[in-house]
């Protein structure tokens, strides 16, 4: 049986105290909305906003959205020139990155069907060979698009800073260090995640201990 996000939250409470008391100083976590062009349109929007301020990005990916009328599909995105998409601001890297996208997706190489139930380590092994993918796009694309309950992204710093919050630690723990101490809340450490991700920015009056 699947378990939802409430009933993931109140079992990883249950395993520590001190993560109990950031779930109930933090509130319920919810999904976030799905991207409305599906799984392909959230990879595309992720590779448009890397490195862009935030309403640079939202104009050219509206850009981007434009060229194409009807379903934003691989297809449909293959379709287009690279004077076309480098004309809605787009950089060469990023053209290259989406067209190499859309390639994979059509050959197979990444597999976005809805419901595939690939595990989270070989999907993130396919999209990490496409150009402009890295393990914390692909780790993302996972949590918020898929919603994946065992997502644990040790590369994250907001991730590290929040649990060195949970747990006081003199020193912000290194992706290494970070790696095992998920193992106890597994199945659900994507929930472990976003509440390290709400210690980080929780007011620093706020008493975690």
């Amino acid at each position: 049986m699947t378990v939802g996000l409430a009933e993931a939250t109140r079992r990883v409470a249950a395993i520590d105290p001190a993560l109990a008391r950031v779930v109930d100083q933090a509130g319920p976590i919810h999904h976030r909305k799905r991207d409305p062009d599906g799984p392909f349109g959230a990879l595309v929007r992720a590779i448009t906003f890397q490195q862009l301020s935030g309403r640079s990005a939202i104009a050219i990916h509206g850009r981007v959205r434009a060229l194409v009328d009807g379903d934003f599909t691989p297809e449909a995105l293959a379709a287009l020139s690279d004077d076309a998409l480098l004309g809605a601001g787009l950089s060469h890297a990023k053209v290259a990155a989406l067209q190499d996208l859309a390639a994979k997706v059509i050959d197979g190489t990444v597999v976005l069907r809805a419901g595939a139930r690939i595990p989270d380590d070989e999907i993130i092994e396919r999209l990490v060979t496409v150009r402009g993918i890295g393990p914390w796009t692909a780790e993302m694309f996972l949590i918020f698009e898929l919603r994946r309950l065992d997502v644990w992204p040790v590369d994250d710093l907001g991730v590290r800073q929040g649990f060195a919050r949970i747990w006081p630690s003199p020193q912000i723990p290194t992706p290494k260090q970070l790696e095992p101490e998920g193992d106890r809340f597994r199945p659900y450490r994507t929930v472990l995640a976003r509440y390290c991700w709400a210690a980080a920015t929780m007011d620093t009056d706020v008493d975690l201990r």
